[in-house]
């Protein structure tokens, strides 16, 4: 059976999987579509938590920029498996003992301001909003390339998924939702890692496979990789291009980022007891530990699959490179640009085309090899002939390895379920940012249960539409944009939570202040360095993607100044923040 077909299959069995779970656990109070009625099993959250945590970026992206940057792209692997870490020790039990709906309602309470409240909003939409377009691509990827359709095709059907599950089912719905889309991912993700580590190294432990001698005898994994970079001009894959203060920012955005995610830190409020809530971080960790173990061997077995296939130093002609190149080709993911006229792939250091985004050109879209003509302009200061899109290279692992049709199809459906499962979550926690906290708690402090649960599924709604907006004209490759959003919580929301939680001295005048400090930084930074003028020198040489760290830091000094130069906060708040710093023998918490 072809691909297509295999893939229409198995994908259609897992949305009608998710449709069905989202009927069956369909939402009746704002209690159940905030926070899933308070309930969920400990195991259950576990897997919803790894499934609502690894995004596209972990799923397609991670290790696709792990096997173009090498060593520099482990810091993706390092910030987020770190940063869980910090979550679940430092905040989540803390948080679950104080019993809020969302990060907003705990800023707003905590800091017995309407108007931190009202910030804290806005920074959770600024966050959500820049994570969930790189959802949205991923899963308009994963439909350009096997179901044949259009990128922005692809955007559009993910967003009616999205649609029907999340404002149908809120929290409860997108809870056991999640729990599906994880064993599909993980299985979606672990079957062809195994696979391919036994084909290069006979070893069916991925992780292991990493270190271990090549099949045929040729040395092992990593100085085989070494030595097939260096003979095409690229960097060693073991070795790094970033300054080490780059290395520590970004690394450390993405940790503190991690901590500060609200659709994260949602999850759990869903659970009955404290004890629960840690109990539920520990399992999420362990799952999302599989995954994020397996990632770096994926990268390198998928970086030695595809220089041999393109013919490594010699390169291969046109006319013979194999079918998954010219069909990603198609779906508009890869490009050949045949700049010396010789009809050969030539792979080498440096740029194919100025611009990574491909357009097709007008009228004859075919060149004299057959392949596609794209109006991008092409770089002639580099000799390299191949543009691959950094997130086709787990989708395409399995067509690389020649690994049957079946897993291909497998690993579109775990690909859509890692890109759905963490949109449906940043969709909720924008709907509750909106009905909860902007409406409820402020605007609108009179509407009853009912009409609340009708702002919220209408909130939603606009969410999934604005959503698809950004899916199909997203800001970067998916990793990319995601780890924006990392630093934006981390400049925003981080500072203001680890000390509401650890310090009763810390004041609303200085919450407001540092979070507006840290985001306005963060993202002028961003904007400026990455869409107005890409070639600046960068502020001590420290990327876009890292500077949510300095923004992290002015926010946290801000923070305190401020507090320390106006009244400290009223009895009731310090005591507050006494009870949720001990939450020792906790039963249920409060809902409201």
């Amino acid at each position: 059976m072809d691909i297509t077909t295999l893939t229409y299959i198995i994908v259609g069995i897992t949305f009608a999987l998710y449709i069905g779970i989202a009927i069956w656990s369909r939402a009746g109070s704002t209690k159940d579509f905030y926070v899933a009625g308070g309930g969920v099993s400990p195991v259950a959250n576990g897997m919803a938590t790894a499934a609502d945590w690894m995004s596209a970026a972990s799923f397609i992206s991670m290790a696709g920029i792990i096997s173009f940057q090498g060593y520099d792209g482990s810091v993706y692997l390092m910030g987020w498996t770190g940063g869980y870490v910090l979550l679940a020790l430092l905040l989540a039990p803390y948080l679950r003992k104080f019993g809020k709906f969302t990060v907003p309602d705990f800023v707003g309470e905590r800091y017995y301001s309407q108007s931190a409240r009202f910030v804290a909003v806005l920074c959770a939409l600024f966050v959500s909003f820049t994570y969930v377009a790189g959802q949205m691509r991923g899963v308009g990827i994963v439909f350009s390339r096997f179901l044949n359709v259009d990128i922005n095709t692809g955007v559009i059907i993910g967003m009616c998924i999205v649609f029907f599950y999340a404002v149908l089912g809120g929290m409860k719905g997108i809870t056991y939702t999640q729990v599906a889309q994880y064993c599909v991912l993980i299985f979606a993700y672990m079957v062809p890692a195994i696979f391919i580590s036994i084909q290069l190294t006979g070893n069916p432990i991925p992780q292991l496979g990493l270190g271990s001698e090549m099949a045929d005898g040729s040395g092992f994994l990593l100085d085989r990789l070494d030595g097939l970079s260096g003979e095409l001009g690229l960097t060693a894959y073991t070795e790094g291009q970033k300054s080490w203060l780059d290395v520590f920012c970004i690394t450390a955005a993405l940790m503190v980022g991690t901590a500060g995610l609200p659709h994260v830190i949602v999850r759990f409020f869903t659970v009955k007891r404290v004890k629960d809530a840690r109990s539920s971080a520990g399992l999420a960790l362990v799952f999302i530990a599989i995954l994020y173990t397996t990632a770096p061997s994926l990268a390198a077995f998928g970086k030695m699959n595809m220089i041999n296939a393109v013919g490594g130093k010699e390169g291969i002609a046109y006319k013979q490179a194999p079918d998954w190149f010219k069909s990603w080709e198609k779906a508009g993911l890869i490009g050949w640009p045949d700049k010396n006229n010789d009809g050969t792939l030539q792979y080498r250091k440096g740029r194919a085309f100025t611009e990574n985004k491909l357009e097709k050109a007008e009228g004859d879209a075919t060149g004299p090899f057959g392949q596609v003509i794209y109006a991008n302009e092409v770089d002639a200061s580099s000799e390299n002939e191949v543009y691959v899109d950094r997130d086709i290279m787990v989708l395409a692992n399995p067509e690389i390895a020649q690994l049957p049709n079946w897993v291909i199809a497998l690993v579109a459906a775990g690909g859509l379920a890692a890109a759905l499962s963490t949109a449906a979550g940043l969709l909720l926690v924008i709907s509750a940012s909106v009905s909860h906290d902007l409406l409820k708690k402020g605007l609108m402090p009179n509407i009853s249960e009912k009409t609340e649960l009708v702002y919220a599924r209408i909130s939603a709604a606009v969410a999934v539409v604005i959503a698809g907006y950004f899916g199909i004209n997203p800001p970067g490759f998916v990793a990319s944009v995601v780890a924006f959003a990392f630093g934006l919580a981390a400049s925003s929301f981080f500072p203001i939570i680890i000390m509401g939680i650890f310090s009763k001295r810390i004041n609303k005048e200085g919450a407001i202040a540092g979070m507006i400090t840290g985001l306005l930084f963060t993202l002028i930074y961003i904007v400026y360095y990455k869409f107005i003028d890409k070639d600046a020198t960068l502020l001590f040489g420290i990327s876009p993607e890292g500077i949510g760290t300095v923004g992290m830091i002015l926010n946290f000094i801000v923070t305190f100044v401020v507090s320390l130069i106006t009244p400290a906060p009223p009895q009731s708040v310090q005591e507050l923040v006494e009870n949720i710093r001990y939450p020792r023998g906790a039963g249920k918490a409060t809902a409201h």
